[in-house]
């Protein structure tokens, strides 16, 4: 019974490692495939593995002074709404973590309401508008700056801290605050760079919210300016340069998709060994 039972769970694991396998080079070969073609030489024909290899296309999407620009502006917004976000979100999470805060489970109710039911796009449209926040980037950083699923992971991550450290500092003199800096912010590492990350990474990818509240080309993002290339909607100024480019332009478009995935595949091995812990530790009570 016991050699049957594990010749089942060896062909089970086998079943689960080609299933993990097949999405693995269901994810990982357009990835390659889009490399590829970024540094195809102008005359040759994109294939999955190039006879000869050119940084063409990379050199004169770096020449584009609209995509410089995106780049600072997507760099901008993301650190921006990094910041903006993480410190609504700790100082929103930390209290509400504590039980004897007065009315915390009405507070932890109205913020869940806003999870479940949305108001809709024409009338944050309309509330945006009415703030004059249009064409301004306080719009996109403060639209969805805090976000409820973030909000909560953080909130159970500081309950299951230990209260002994707290009341120990509380029995020491520390305030609110001193508790809050000294000690559940240096244990909350983990949880930090996650919720870091995805703001991060919600930032830098956004897409509709600069199209929707944005109308100077100029202080458009990264995002945007990837879909005008991708798209052939250029501006005059890429335009004019790229008919005498010495790279194709299908090379140019991937290279642009390349340029933009850059930045948070460098991020994110750096906070991958922190993911287990921060939102498994955050979501083990409610």
């Amino acid at each position: 019974m016991t050699r049957v039972r594990r010749q089942n769970d060896r062909a089970f694991d086998r079943t689960v490692n080609a299933f993990l396998i097949a999405v693995l080079l269901i994810t990982l070969i357009p990835l390659i495939y889009v490399l590829a073609v970024s540094i195809t030489p102008l005359g040759r024909t994109p294939s999955l593995l190039p006879t000869a290899a050119s940084l063409a296309a990379y050199a004169e999407l770096l020449k584009q002074p609209a995509l410089i620009r995106a780049l600072g502006n997507s760099v901008f917004l993301t650190l921006s709404g990094v910041l903006i976000s993480m410190i609504l979100t700790v100082c929103t999470a930390y209290p509400l973590s504590r039980p004897d805060l007065p009315g915390r489970k009405f507070l932890t109710g109205v913020i869940l309401f806003t999870f479940l039911f949305s108001a809709g796009l024409i009338p944050l449209y309309l509330v945006i508008r009415d703030l004059n926040l249009l064409n301004t980037y306080w719009a996109l950083l403060l639209h969805g700056a805090v976000s409820v699923y973030n909000l909560l992971v953080m909130k159970n991550f500081f309950q299951n801290l230990p209260e002994s450290l707290e009341e120990a500092a509380k029995i020491d003199g520390a305030s609110d605050l001193q508790v809050l800096w000294h000690i559940v912010l240096p244990l909350s590492k983990p949880i930090l760079l996650t919720i870091g990350l995805f703001y991060a990474v919600t930032q830098w990818n956004s897409f509709f919210e600069p199209v929707l509240y944005l109308s100077d080309a100029r202080m458009m993002p990264l995002p945007v300016v990837l879909r005008d290339i991708l798209t052939g909607l250029n501006s005059a100024e890429y335009v004019e340069s790229a008919a005498t480019t010495t790279a194709p332009p299908d090379a140019l478009k991937m290279a642009a998709v390349v340029l933009t995935t850059i930045p948070m595949l460098l991020v994110y091995p750096w906070i991958q060994r922190y993911f287990t812990s921060g939102t498994l530790s955050g979501g083990v009570k409610g």
